[in-house]
């Protein structure tokens, strides 16, 4: 076949394209590796969070729990009767935020399993179901709120009129709505310097990515990815994880460089754990998985 120079410059594209996805994706974890089956023993695993000592703690919904797997790799129940929490994030005083599914609300559980009350409505109204939230460094809470219907509410419809994302200043019982316009804001994370936010809009299928003012409220929102997550997270390097079909991971620019195939129907969340904060913890389906990376992660 002859070889134009235009098919040349083709083949050299597609061949730098592929290199530059594989050389990163190298650094990120072993290319031979796959995620480790933990546990299978749930009924829909969600909201892992990780505490200063590189234990994880996420939630299984259904069974109304709270789980603990720790930096040996053993697991236990953290707390019955949670709430129905979902979403879940350490404050740096180590009380565990959760977003309480139950009765709408956001929790701060202490580590002696104390529960305080942080949000019990908005404005006199019901809010959608928080669903997954991250901590600022400096104690403000960020949270999505979109509507999935549960069957253990009474109510069949939303007492509010969008799926918003919120904040709740430090201090404060009730929360800011931050922004209207996503059909389904779910996961949430933001950077360790505290100045970007990353938002899934699930229903739409986008990664928006804003900065964070001073204030606390959102600016200069760009659409980061043109596909949706459940939960996310991110690496040292400023790498995107999103949970979804597997894992796929963006670089701080938002192309797309690495993807973990989890054998599961659906990956809902995922953080970084262990001791030296360099493993990755999927919560997937009716089970959990772990994978060692050769990154660390922020949180």
């Amino acid at each position: 076949m002859k070889v134009t120079a235009s098919l040349l410059i083709v083949y050299c594209t597609l061949f730098l394209s592929f290199y530059k996805s594989f050389g990163q994706s190298a650094n990120l974890f072993d290319p031979q590796s796959k995620p480790q089956l933990v546990s299978k023993q749930f009924a829909f695993t969600e909201g892992p969070a990780v505490d200063k000592k590189g234990n994880i703690f996420f939630t299984d919904q259904p069974n109304n729990k709270i789980w603990k797997y720790d930096t040996d790799g053993k697991l236990s129940v953290f707390m019955d009767s949670a709430g129905r929490a979902n979403g879940t994030y350490f404050d740096k005083k180590g009380n565990l935020i959760v977003c309480a599914d139950e009765h709408n609300q956001m929790w701060q559980v202490k580590p002696n399993k104390e529960v305080k009350v942080l949000i019990k409505d908005f404005g006199g109204h019901l809010l959608n179901g928080p669903n997954d939230l991250w901590v600022h460094p400096n104690g403000n809470v960020y949270f999505t709120d979109p509507y999935y219907q549960r069957p253990w509410w009474t109510r069949t419809k939303p007492d509010l009129d969008h799926q918003k994302v919120f904040y709740l200043p430090k201090g404060k019982t009730q929360p800011i709505a931050l922004e209207d316009s996503l059909k389904r804001p779910n996961g949430i994370v933001g950077t360790p310097d505290g100045k970007t936010l990353y938002v899934a809009d699930i229903g739409d299928n986008k990664i928006y990515k804003f900065s964070i003012k001073a204030d606390g409220t959102l600016g200069n929102k760009t659409i980061h990815i043109k596909q949706g997550a459940d939960g996310m997270t991110l690496d040292a390097l400023g790498n995107l994880y999103l949970a979804g079909n597997g894992v796929t991971i963006y670089n701080p620019q938002g192309e797309k460089i690495a993807h973990i195939d989890v054998p599961e129907p659906w990956s809902a969340n995922l953080c970084f754990g262990g001791k030296n904060r360099d493993v990755l913890f999927i919560t997937a389906s009716t089970a959990i998985y772990t994978m060692k990376m050769n990154v660390k992660g922020v949180e």
